[in-house]
């Protein structure tokens, strides 16, 4: 190596090492549309000299070709990377930014203001220790400034910058400032923010970013970036907290070794300290903590390791590894405030999934306790949650999950709600206790089980559930398969859409929510009725494949299944035994599917029934054959 690269390399060695110890602030950019946050991050890597030649020509060109005024830089381009952002002058998607000064490195979130991308916010202040919260000094306090507030209060985040921008076009006011100071801290003041910083700025013009502003000589406050260089992060307030260790992966090379791995989400961990594995609450002690590097006698939170226990203890992905003496609740219902991310709306009863770090378990959301308004902090009633509201609701979840209040532990306390056939992410929601009856109520084991009921009938116990439009002929050929199977000596009942809501579900209207429970009450109604060794035949619409997939999960394989009672509109029309089609067609009847309300209709049906090509009895004893080829009726009687 020449003297020249020895240098170099020297250079370099040396300008890494001088970055491995310096800290790391997480920050986001928030506020509502045009207000200069993607302005701001573009000149703050101006300003930290974290451009190259080709990026500082290329913001040059793109600043003349987009007509901004004299020399000036439009610094918005630097982040705004998207050919749609830059046509319309706004930020669509959550941009991540490194750069760094002297002394300390930083990942600043360049999120979307527009109120149809806040969801893209929420995913923004997930990881951050800092929110910089910009408004425009000429537009004041909006809508989505307090929405974004709320939120940044509901992630966790404790620290905020309230950078009031374009104070150049308001002629950097004293008056107009502190005016805003004082809105503003009269909204936030219950959101619980440990500190609030106020600093008058312009983005553009570069005031009070880097050095103090000769514009604002009334202002004696810090500048931006001293801000950022010197606030504290709380990196010791996770080492303080209770250990835990999310399990991602079990590594087993082989018979000699098997391992936990996982990245350590709170706390400190050493050898020979006691654990406990949740939730299934054994008990054991670390007996090695390994890495790529060797062994260690100690780990903290933030670090990625693998650990061995003791003993043999079932640990699977997706258990905690916690300290024996603080380990968290386990429950399977909680209180949670949820942020609605999604178009179609949130509706109690229908089954999501929900991940948390490693886990993924089914969740329903079995009430809504309120909805806030962002503007005045009101609870608000409410049947369901649209598209970037946020509401406070109690869950279900279908298993015991370990757990801390969201206060306490992001990781073990946050989680997405995913739904279940599009695979959307559709929610983010923060823990925040277990109900009581969750602690207080337990499944009690019975000692004559399902398949002893069904032996003893002869046959095997399941759920014939018959979709289709209204007048398809669900309830005629329902009526006339039990007909068919009590002659065979089967031990039947029949749901019926009509006949339940006389009864169990007769406070329930034709929202789409109520039809959502009507089919969530009539899936646990034949849940319990298959237990009890019956071939449970239900007659309802049930329009959403969400619902009937729920209907499924409720029973064991091949136990649900779903027959599609396939008539066209047009015809079921023509039949209209109810005349419900006519009243619909008039608006009589609202939410009316097929006419005002949608109907998903199965894609893979077990069984499906033309009612064109068949007559009731034909349907009937076509449903008879599948049912022995699929070994419901194990013999005849």
């Amino acid at each position: 190596m020449s003297h020249v690269s020895e240098l170099i390399a020297s250079d370099i060695g040396a300008y890494l090492k001088s970055h491995e110890h310096k800290s790391l602030l997480r920050f986001i950019t928030c506020g509502s549309v045009d207000d200069g946050k993607s302005t701001l991050i573009g000149r703050l890597l101006y300003e930290s000299k974290m451009l190259f030649e080709d990026q500082l020509a290329a913001l040059e060109a793109d600043s003349r070709k987009m007509g901004t005024q004299g020399e000036q830089l439009d610094f918005a381009l630097l982040v705004d990377g998207l050919a749609a952002e830059r046509e319309q002058g706004i930020t669509i998607d959550v941009a991540y930014r490194f750069f760094s000064t002297d002394r300390r490195k930083f990942i600043v979130a360049d999120t979307p203001g527009h109120e149809q991308y806040t969801r893209n916010m929420v995913t923004g202040a997930s990881t951050a220790d800092v929110a910089v919260l910009m408004v425009d000094a000429r537009k004041g306090i909006l809508t989505q400034t307090r929405r974004h507030s709320y939120l940044v209060s509901l992630i966790g985040i404790r620290k905020v910058v309230v950078a009031i921008n374009k104070m150049d076009l308001v002629d950097y006011s004293e008056k107009v400032f502190r005016s805003l100071c004082e809105e503003y801290a009269a909204f936030a003041s219950h959101l619980g923010f440990d500190a609030i910083t106020y600093i008058p700025m312009s983005a553009f013009k570069g005031d009070n970013i880097t050095g103090p502003s000769e514009n604002t000589p009334w202002y004696r406050g810090t500048t931006l970036m001293g801000y950022l260089e010197t606030v504290p992060v709380d990196e010791e307030h996770l080492q303080k907290a209770p250990f835990r260790l999310p399990v991602q992966w079990v590594n087993r090379p082989n018979l000699d070794f098997r391992g936990f791995a996982g990245t350590i989400s709170s706390g400190i961990v050493k050898a020979g300290d006691a654990v406990r594995v949740l939730p299934s609450g054994r008990t054991s002690t670390i007996a090695r903590i390994v890495t790529a590097d060797g062994d260690m006698e100690r780990a903290v939170a933030g670090q990625s390791v693998t650990v061995t226990l003791a003993d043999e203890v079932d640990c699977s992905r997706g258990d905690v590894i916690a300290c024996s003496d603080a380990p968290p609740e386990c429950a399977d219902q909680f209180e949670t405030t949820i942020v609605w991310m999604h178009d179609e709306p949130m509706l109690p009863g229908r089954t999501y999934l929900m991940k948390r770090g490693n886990r993924t378990v089914n969740v329903q959301v079995t009430d809504i306790k309120y909805q806030v308004d962002v503007n005045s902090m009101e609870h608000l009633a409410s049947r369901e949650l649209t598209l970037n509201t946020i509401g406070v609701c109690n869950i279900s979840v279908d298993q015991q999950i370990p757990f801390d209040a969201y206060r306490e532990n992001r990781d073990t306390g946050g989680y997405i709600l995913v739904d279940r056939l599009s695979n959307h992410t559709v929610g983010a929601g923060m823990l925040h206790f277990a109900l009581r009856r969750s602690k207080n109520i337990h499944l009690q084991p019975m000692e004559v089980e399902k398949a002893s009921r069904s032996a003893i009938k002869g046959q095997k116990s399941c759920v014939l559930w018959f979709t289709g439009l209204s007048g398809a002929g669900k309830s005629s050929i329902a009526n006339a398969l039990e007909k068919r199977l009590l002659t065979m000596g089967r031990h039947t009942y029949l749901l019926d859409g009509d006949n339940i809501r006389h009864g169990i579900n007769k406070d329930l209207g034709f929202t789409t929510a109520d039809r959502v429970e009507n089919i969530r009450r009539v899936g646990e109604i034949g849940r319990l009725m298959v237990d009890a060794g019956l071939i449970v035949l239900t007659a309802f619409i049930s329009p959403f494949r969400a619902e009937r997939e729920m209907a499924r999960s409720l029973l064991a394989a091949g136990e649900f299944i779903e027959i599609f009672v396939d008539t066209p509109i047009e015809v079921a029309e023509r039949r209209d035994p109810k005349g419900l089609y006519k009243k619909a067609r008039r608006g009589e009847l609202t939410n009316f599917t097929g006419i005002s309300s949608p109907y998903e209709a199965p894609e893979t049906p077990e069984i499906r029934i033309d009612t064109t090509a068949l007559t009731v009895e034909q349907a009937s004893e076509a449903i008879i054959a599948h049912l022995k080829q699929f070994g419901i009726l194990v013999n005849d009687k």
